[in-house]
C-alpha cells in the first residue's frame, strides 16, 4: 500500500522510507561481496594460467629471442591470462569503491534515522511538559504559594489563641504565688524532719559521757538540718 501511494505521489512514512533503503543497500552490499568473491578467483585463477604458461615457455624457448609472428603458444597464454588478470582487478577495484559508496550511504542512513528516533522522543517530552504547564503560569504559583502562607499564619494565630484562652479572666499575685511555695518547701521540710528525728530516752542522772553524746547527737541533727536547707534553698 505504502508503495501505491509513493507511485501516486502519496505522502510516505520517512521512518518507513529509510528503513527501505537501508534494506536495499544492504541487499547490494551483499551482491557485491558475491561478485568481489567471484573476481578474485578469476583473478588467482589467471595468475595461475600464467605463471604455468611461463614456465612452459621458459623450458621450450630459443636460444634466439624469438620472432613476434612466430612466438611460442605457451608465451602468448602467459600473456593473455595476465590481460585478462589485469581487467578483472580493474573492474574488482571499481567494484571495491561502490561498494565503500554503499556502506558510508548505510551508516549516514542509519545516523540520520537514529538522530530522526531521538527527536521524536524529545518532541514527545516537550509536548507532555507542556500539557503539564499548560494551565500553571509563575502568577498563580505565586499566587498560590501566597495562600499557603497566609493559611498557615492563620492556623498558627487561631492555635496560640486557643491555647492562651484557658487562663482567660483569671489575676495572679506574683507575691503570693511565692509566699505559698515557700511555705509549701518549709512544710515538706518539717516533715523530713519529723521522719528522720528519733526520740533519745534519758535516764535519771545521765553521767558524763551519755551527756557528751547526746550533745554530739544533737549537732548532728542541726548539721543535717542545715545540709536540707541548703538543698531546698538551690
Amino acid at each position: 500500500m505504502a508503495g501505491i501511494m509513493s507511485y501516486f505521489g502519496g505522502r510516505r512514512d520517512p521512518k518507513q522510507s529509510s528503513r527501505d533503503a537501508i534494506v536495499t543497500l544492504r541487499q547490494q552490499l551483499q551482491m557485491i561481496e558475491k561478485k568481489e568473491e567471484y573476481l578474485q578467483k578469476k583473478v588467482d585463477e589467471e595468475m595461475k594460467k600464467a605463471r604455468a604458461n611461463a614456465v612452459s615457455n621458459k623450458a621450450g624457448e630459443s636460444p634466439c629471442p624469438p620472432v613476434l609472428l612466430h612466438l611460442p603458444g605457451a608465451y602468448l597464454a602467459a600473456t593473455a591470462a595476465l590481460r585478462r588478470k589485469k581487467v578483472t582487478e580493474q573492474e574488482l577495484e571499481r567494484l571495491q569503491n561502490t561498494r565503500f559508496q554503499l556502506e558510508m550511504q548505510v551508516n549516514t542512513l542509519e545516523s540520520a534515522s537514529f538522530n530522526a528516533e531521538n527527536m521524536n522522543a524529545m518532541k514527545k517530552a516537550a509536548g507532555a511538559l507542556k500539557d503539564i504547564h499548560g494551565k500553571l503560569s509563575i502568577d498563580k504559583v505565586d499566587q498560590t504559594m501566597s495562600e499557603i502562607q497566609e493559611q498557615t499564619q492563620l492556623a498558627n494565630e487561631v492555635s496560640e489563641a486557643i491555647s492562651s484562652s484557658t487562663y482567660t479572666g483569671v489575676e495572679f499575685d506574683d507575691d503570693e504565688l511565692k509566699q505559698e511555695l515557700a511555705d509549701l518547701e518549709q512544710e515538706e521540710l518539717n516533715d523530713r524532719l519529723m521522719a528522720d528525728q528519733v526520740p533519745i530516752h534519758h535516764p535519771a542522772g545521765p553521767s558524763r559521757l551519755e551527756a557528751r553524746h547526746s550533745t554530739a547527737v544533737e549537732d548532728d541533727e542541726e548539721a543535717q538540718l542545715k545540709e536540707l536547707q541548703a538543698a531546698l534553698a538551690m
